[in-house]
C-alpha cells in the first residue's frame, strides 16, 4: 500500500506543528522547511482545517497551529481523511475471470486493515517524541525559547 504525497504532507504539516508546541507557523515556512510545493500545501491545509486538524488564523501575524492537542490527532484517522480510497487493488469493473471465487481481494483487504489498525495505535503525540530530536532535524538546531 502507497500513501499519496497529500497524505504524506499532512502528516508532515501536523508532525511540524506538533514539535512547536502549538505556536502559529506560516504554510510558507513549513514549505520551506519540507522544500516541498507551498501550492501544494494550501490545498493539504485547507482539508485538515475544514477536518478540525489545524485551526487557521487570518491577517497580518495570523497562520497555522494545531485545532485540537496532539494526543487526540489519530494518525490513522488522518490517513483516512486525506486518502481518496484505500483499496489496495480495485476488482470492480475488471474483466477478471476468477472475480467471483478469488480470495485474493479478502487478504489485501485484512493486510490494509492490519495496516490501518497499526495508524490508529499512534497519535500525533506518539510521532513528535522526542520533541527536542524533531526540533533540531526540522531547524539543524533547536529553536532558542
Amino acid at each position: 500500500m502507497r500513501l499519496t504525497r497529500h497524505t504524506d504532507y499532512a502528516l508532515r504539516v501536523l508532525m511540524y506543528l506538533g514539535a512547536r508546541d502549538n505556536r502559529l507557523a506560516t504554510i510558507t515556512e513549513v514549505a520551506e522547511v519540507y522544500k516541498i510545493s507551498r501550492n501544494h500545501l494550501v490545498k493539504v491545509v485547507n482539508v485538515l482545517g475544514r477536518e478540525g486538524y489545524l485551526q487557521t488564523v487570518r491577517g497580518k501575524g495570523g497562520g497555522i497551529r494545531l485545532g485540537m492537542p496532539p494526543e487526540q490527532i489519530v494518525v490513522g484517522s488522518v490517513v483516512r481523511t486525506m486518502e481518496e480510497h484505500l483499496d489496495i487493488i480495485d476488482c470492480v469493473g475488471t474483466e477478471c475471470p476468477i472475480i467471483a471465487p478469488c480470495r485474493l481481494r479478502t487478504a489485501l483487504g485484512e493486510a490494509r486493515d492490519a495496516f490501518m489498525a497499526v495508524l490508529d495505535g499512534y497519535t500525533l503525540a506518539d510521532l513528535v517524541v522526542p520533541q527536542a530530536d524533531i526540533l533540531h532535524a526540522l531547524f539543524d538546531a533547536a529553536p532558542a525559547e
